[in-house]
């Protein structure tokens, strides 16, 4: 698969699946994509992940639910989505159309409820892979985090391994103590490749009112603001792990893909700047051929863990 972009060589693979460029748009920012079809060539794309996808509906937290922060954004949007079949029979149905690998993200409250989502989505047609969000409450386990304890996350990471076709990603969280041991959990689980960041944990207070922005009071902070930290997580991961690691966080420019690549990461992911520039995605894979053509590289695959340590 050639890349599209000024003939330079941009590909790179996450396990068996080949993407034609790095840029993969990240869950809960581009919604089921073809809503930004208006502003985005989506063909142009390494791949889209979809919203979170739970086993039954869910409307989500009540407003207000997104905040806007210094260098960043605090949301509490409470994973609403249409649900697993709903996502089958409808929205499969327009991605299908778009020419690039469509990830679906999904999420659970409970080991069961991966595995028969899992389930439901093995050898649908359209669908390259599975992103497993494991910062998700384990219902029975007095609502821990699925995604803070290595055990937990591997055992999901297995249990969606064995009932589906198509390789899978898994998104780690940040709040953890190391997160090299979440990652080398999952790995050992079986994971094909292994997305990180997932949001961080804040707070945004209204001092006028003496309340919390967020109906939800607490929420995940996501933009440039939590760069630093993702880069910092994505290097040490990469070090700890054979598999593929995809880079989330902050990132909004070609630079900032060429930064997460120089740290370890395969691909990227780009999330909260669709909001504030819609064409970010494509515009980061135009600023990727450009700078492979200028700098006379065989290919972006160079730059892949190319850091130079002091």
């Amino acid at each position: 698969m050639a890349s599209e972009v000024n003939g330079v060589d941009l590909r790179v693979s996450i396990g068996s699946l080949k993407l034609k460029n790095p840029v993969m748009t990240a869950s809960g920012t581009f919604g089921y994509a073809r809503e930004f079809e208006p502003y985005v060539n989506l063909h142009r794309l390494g791949a889209v992940v979809v919203k979170g996808i739970s086993l039954e509906p869910r409307f989500g937290n009540p407003p207000p639910r997104i905040v806007e922060t210094s260098c960043g954004m605090l949301n509490a949007i409470g994973l609403e989505n249409v649900g697993v079949e709903r996502f089958i029979s409808e929205k499969m149905e327009t991605l299908r159309q778009v020419n690039v690998p469509v990830f679906v993200n999904i999420l659970g409250d409970t080991l069961d409820e991966y595995r028969e989502i899992a389930s439901r989505l093995a050898g649908v047609e359209g669908i390259a892979g599975i992103e497993v969000n494991i910062s998700c409450p384990n219902v029975k386990k007095g609502g821990v985090a699925f995604g803070t304890d290595p055990e937990m996350a591997a055992v999901v990471t297995k249990a969606v391994k064995e009932n589906s076709t198509v390789p899978i990603m898994v998104k780690l969280s940040p709040n953890v103590t190391d997160i090299t041991v979440i990652a080398r959990a999952v790995e050992d689980a079986g994971a094909d490749a292994v997305s990180l960041i997932n949001t961080l944990i804040g707070l945004a207070i209204d001092h006028r009112s003496r309340k919390p922005a967020l109906a939800n009071v607490i929420g995940g902070l996501s933009g440039p603001a939590i760069k630093p930290v993702a880069l910092r997580m994505v290097y040490q991961v990469a070090q700890a792990v054979s598999l593929p690691v995809i880079g989330v966080g902050g990132i909004e420019t070609t630079e900032d893909v060429l930064e997460f690549m120089l740290a370890g990461a395969t691909a990227v992911q780009i999330g909260t700047a669709n909001f504030v520039n819609p064409r970010a995605s494509e515009e980061a894979v135009e600023g990727l051929a450009h700078y492979v053509a200028t700098e006379r590289l065989g290919s972006i695959r160079e730059m892949i863990g190319g850091l130079v340590l002091p």
